[in-house]
């Protein structure tokens, strides 16, 4: 009896600090934020004096709908001295067809290009909040005022999924040169204009009940 009572007594210490253990969340600010991972894919094409070789801008439009390209991925030409000029405009052209402009902004590759090809290079970017969900700390011996391990991965997780850019969680959106202030208020003004969802009144019920 008294050893069970000293085995007990020694495991309350232990119980209380197992409890103060786990992620720590002392301020209004979650240590769960969002991160972004970039990812670069290379697709090397042959030419023929400037312009594609016939059929690889086909073999281009397959890889590219392989890839499921859309919006948020930046894709530029590795041409190493611009020696096919064409074939930035046909590689631009299959581009367009994904709704897409040719980034400028060319990413370094592990390769050098070889002579007699271009790469296309697709720059895809990825946010996720790494550690969610999180309850490796039990709130319900909290002796030192920590929000819950879990604090802030359901918001930031969401953020993180329904980001269309994720490169914009990183430094921003740039607001471009040329700002319209029409296109700004127009969803205050579609609200304004429309008509409230009462403006015909209540209908009269009939005696019958119908």
């Amino acid at each position: 009896m008294i050893r069970s009572l000293l085995l007990a007594s020694l495991a309350v210490p232990a119980l209380l600090v197992g409890g103060c253990m786990g992620t720590e969340n002392r301020g209004v600010e979650s240590v769960h934020q969002p991160v972004v991972d970039r990812a670069s894919y290379a697709l090397d094409l042959a030419v023929r004096g400037s312009a594609l070789a016939p059929g690889e801008d086909r073999r281009l439009a397959g890889w590219m709908d392989g890839m499921r390209l859309g919006f948020g991925d930046v894709v530029a030409v590795d041409d190493p001295g611009y020696a096919a000029p064409v074939a930035h405009d046909q590689v631009a052209g299959v581009v367009a067809r994904y709704g897409l402009l040719l980034s400028t902004d060319t990413p370094v590759t592990n390769a050098p290009v070889a002579a007699g090809a271009v790469r296309v290079v697709v720059t895809r970017m990825r946010a996720s909040v790494p550690g969610c969900p999180d309850w490796s700390r039990n709130s319900s011996n909290e002796f030192d005022a920590n929000a819950s391990s879990n604090y802030g991965c359901a918001v930031n997780s969401n953020l993180a999924a329904m980001i269309a850019r994720p490169s914009d969680l990183v430094h921003g959106a740039d607001s471009g040169p040329v700002t319209d202030p029409m296109l700004t208020s127009k969803a205050v003004d579609a609200y304004r204009k429309k008509a409230p969802t009462g403006a015909g009144g209540l209908q009269a019920a009939s005696a019958g009940g119908k």
